[in-house]
């Protein structure tokens, strides 16, 4: 009987992981920064499933990956909620709304883009995103703050100027940040082993 249950509460929480997914997808424009948000806000808000800590380490990791953010996350989020069929939830979720969207959009490309209603409305949208965008960034970087680490938060001030004002290009931004966390950790270890 406790197998059974146990069983109903894993496909309980697969259903819950992919229609999540699949919600958010549908409804979420501007890009992967926007579903990482309401990522946060479902599996760490909402479900509890994840911490800020977690979903922050695998929006860096999901940035830094090859491939879309949204995609990645929900591979990273899946994996560590419910294992390999979380994954699979999770990302079947992720691309089904985007895949039928596009499809039809494909199919009648020539009246969305000369449609002057179409284009309005995608221009409104665009100032929604940059909002949400912007709380992600609020989000995260007072994740940071509240860690306390002077060299996290010295290291995302200077990302931030490197980028913004220098226009240095993300990607030696995320090696080299990703170089300094290397050192750290050799750094730590080989502290420790010493101690």
């Amino acid at each position: 009987m406790a197998k059974h249950q146990t069983q109903t509460g894993k496909g309980r929480q697969l259903w819950q992981l992919f229609y999540s997914m699949l919600y958010i997808s549908a409804f979420t424009f501007g890009g992967g920064f926007v579903i990482v948000t309401l990522m946060k806000k479902k599996f760490v808000d909402g479900f509890g499933w994840l911490t800020e800590a977690e979903m922050l380490d695998m929006t860096a990791i999901a940035q830094s990956s090859p491939g879309a953010i949204a995609v990645n996350a929900a591979i990273l989020v899946g994996w560590r909620v419910a294992g390999f069929w979380g994954m699979v939830c999770a990302v079947v979720g992720t691309i089904l709304p985007p895949m039928v969207i596009l499809s039809v959009i494909s199919v009648f490309y020539q009246l969305f883009a000369a449609n002057r209603y179409v284009a309005l409305v995608l221009g409104g949208m665009q100032a929604g995103v940059a909002a949400v965008i912007f709380d992600v960034v609020c989000n995260l970087g007072q994740t940071v703050i509240k860690g306390g680490a002077v060299l996290d938060i010295c290291l995302m001030v200077v990302a931030f100027v490197a980028s913004f004002f220098f226009k240095v290009n993300v990607i030696v931004i995320i090696l080299a940040a990703a170089l300094i966390g290397v050192i750290r950790a050799l750094l730590a270890r080989r502290k420790g082993a010493s101690a």
